[in-house]
């Protein structure tokens, strides 16, 4: 059986991903267009939305997450790229704080698990929210779950670090119709609601009793749960510990104080790329994903508050 590539390689690749010649590159498909016939502002002057790049994030506004900052600037937001770590001065002029697949390391994903954020960061980014500030929170697989959990937690989230895989493999579309996608201020907006959206793995997590569940695992997932990436294998051993996904969710918003967060456990769905030789789709460009775009919007409109 194979063992995969260097963890730093394939950052947020899932499980069904993988292919017997070993992981295949993956690069942002710049032909990806979503139209916006009337953007929320006028080019340019909308709040500023902060993409974090200061802790190991693999998805970056030049790499993989180029698709989302095109999508949100054709909407009117000004989005920028930080390298700087969380502080009060950083906050400040910011309206909404995104932080994707951010990493303790990015090649060592070993037990025991170390958070992405210092506590002094982790509690400018809560005191942030608290005074007001929204934090769109996007998080993956085993290292990305723990290495924001501390985060998360600060916000009654409680993030496990470890592989969300379908048990029949078949696709991941969270849908209204199989009551996996949930009817909520984000997915049924009057006049741009979302009835399905793409998903590719990731991870699950649970929320506080006040949270809004925007999409749910349940019996038709297994969370395996290993203490070394060298146990993650094409084919899974029944000895890496393992849950069922019932009872947890991966997507869900909530309010903190005057603020707001959004918390999604799979990054692909908001980027859009192309995979391998054969330019293979995966994101908002993939064909079973016409509505993860408008679902981006809509998460980012209720965390600015135009929902």
């Amino acid at each position: 059986m194979q063992k995969l590539a260097s963890p730093g390689f394939f950052i947020w690749c899932a499980l069904v991903f993988w292919a017997s010649d070993g992981i295949a590159q993956q690069v942002a498909d710049e032909t990806f267009y979503y139209p916006i016939p009337t953007p929320t502002y006028m080019a340019g002057s909308g709040p500023q939305v902060l993409f974090d790049e200061a802790h190991n994030n693999a998805s970056t506004l030049r790499g993989a997450y180029a698709p989302f900052g095109k999508l949100l600037v054709s909407d009117g937001y000004q989005v920028v790229s930080s390298k700087e770590k969380v502080t009060f001065e950083l906050l400040k002029k910011v309206k909404i704080y995104v932080t994707v697949n951010a990493m303790y390391d990015m090649e060592d994903w070993d037990l025991p698990a170390r958070s992405a954020f210092s506590p002094e960061e982790i509690d400018e980014l809560s005191n942030w929210v608290a005074d007001g500030g929204s934090l769109f929170l996007v998080t993956d697989h085993m290292p990305c779950g723990a290495s924001v959990n501390e985060l998360a937690g600060r916000f009654g989230i409680n993030i496990l670090n470890g592989f969300a895989i379908r048990k029949d493999g078949r696709s991941e579309v969270f849908s209204k119709e199989k009551k996996t996608l949930l009817s909520n201020e984000i997915t049924s907006r009057p006049g741009k609601e979302v009835d399905s959206i793409r998903c590719w793995g990731g991870t699950g997590f649970l929320v506080p009793s006040h949270a809004q569940v925007i999409s749910v695992l349940g019996d038709d997932y297994q969370i395996y749960l290993p203490s070394q990436v060298s146990q993650i294998k094409k084919r899974l051993s029944d000895t890496i510990p393992s849950i069922s996904g019932r009872g947890l969710v991966n997507g869900a918003y909530l309010k903190f104080g005057k603020g707001r967060i959004v918390i999604f456990g799979d990054g692909a769905p908001f980027s859009a790329q192309l995979q391998g030789v054969k330019s293979e789709k995966r994101g908002m460009n993939h064909p079973e994903a016409t509505q993860n775009a408008r679902f981006l919007l809509n998460i980012i409109h209720w965390l600015d508050r135009k929902l």
